[in-house]
């Protein structure tokens, strides 16, 4: 929502300042020039990027205009789930996890957090960790080494589209100069007409160059921090999770891990302390499944 408002403020002011310059809108609406730059700017992300990488802009560019999926009440749900998954563990022994992570799908435990369903990765990155605490033979530093190894490639994977999309941004300019040259390689071959033709003609090359780095400053370049920015949080998601399941695997209680869990949460969106205690209490108090289909046979 954010960012079309941004969007929206910045072309709104251009285009303002430039009207009360007592400016011509029309002079602006150069679709030559425009198909020069984006095009070509399309073709350089083309020309650099594997097909999964521009699956992953496309996707990226979407989740630009929503609203972050990392909010404050995600994450008490988040430590909610991992307490009731770790003191499950707790009390009935690891074992008692296959049945979740084994199929996740199919988990009652999992199936009362939709959100947290709907995240694949998030999912697979805890049931494989709690799969190979269950399978033992693993020191609890070795897997958090390997959960560590995990979280970098994943980012550097979400890097990427970041990376290309940067990329792109940087070669606006040049290729709003590339536009320019062309305007004054016809304006040069209009020498000799009506002043007002050579006119819009210089108009319309400096129009490119004026494109080329709004693009760049205005839109792309934004975008792509945009984006990086979503990456960061799916990042700092994943390192709540890590810290509360190598906090639980070195002993420490489900409710002790959960607080350090909370303690890793980023500051504009962690809860209270008191925000996680009742939902781990009511977590505590629900009737387990298992328990309610009992007392309904």
């Amino acid at each position: 929502m954010f960012a079309i408002i941004g969007i929206v403020v910045v072309f709104g002011c251009i285009v303002a300042g430039y009207l009360m310059e007592h400016g011509n809108i029309k002079v602006l609406l150069q679709p030559a020039e425009l198909i020069i730059i984006g095009g070509a700017a399309l073709g350089t992300v083309l020309i650099s990027n594997p097909i999964h990488t521009l699956k992953q802009i496309i996707s990226g560019l979407v989740g630009v205009f929503g609203s972050s999926k990392y909010s404050t009440q995600r994450y008490v749900d988040s430590l909610k789930m991992m307490y009731e998954l770790l003191q499950k563990a707790r009390k009935e022994g690891l074992v008692a996890l296959e049945t979740d992570i084994e199929e996740p799908e199919k988990s009652p435990l999992f199936s009362k957090y939709k959100d947290f369903e709907k995240n694949h990765h998030a999912v697979n990155f805890i049931c494989d960790t709690m799969r190979m605490a269950v399978s033992g033979g693993v020191e609890v530093f070795d897997l958090d080494q390997m959960l560590e190894a995990d979280m970098d490639i994943h980012h550097q994977e979400a890097s990427e589209p970041v990376s290309a999309l940067s990329t792109m941004a940087d070669s606006l300019p040049g290729l709003g100069i590339v536009a320019a040259v062309l305007g004054v390689v016809i304006t040069m071959g209009a020498l000799g007409g009506p002043p007002e033709e050579i006119g819009n003609k210089v108009a319309a090359a400096l129009v490119g160059t004026f494109l080329g780095i709004l693009l760049c400053y205005g839109l792309v370049g934004p975008l792509a921090a945009r984006m990086g920015k979503i990456a960061a949080e799916e990042h700092a998601y994943l390192m709540v999770l890590r810290v509360t399941m190598i906090a639980f695997l070195k002993g420490i209680a489900p409710i002790m891990a959960v607080e350090i869990g909370r303690r890793t949460v980023p500051g504009h969106v962690r809860p209270s302390f008191q925000a996680v205690e009742e939902a781990c209490r009511g977590a505590k108090e629900a009737p387990a499944p298992a328990a309610e289909a009992a007392a309904a046979g």
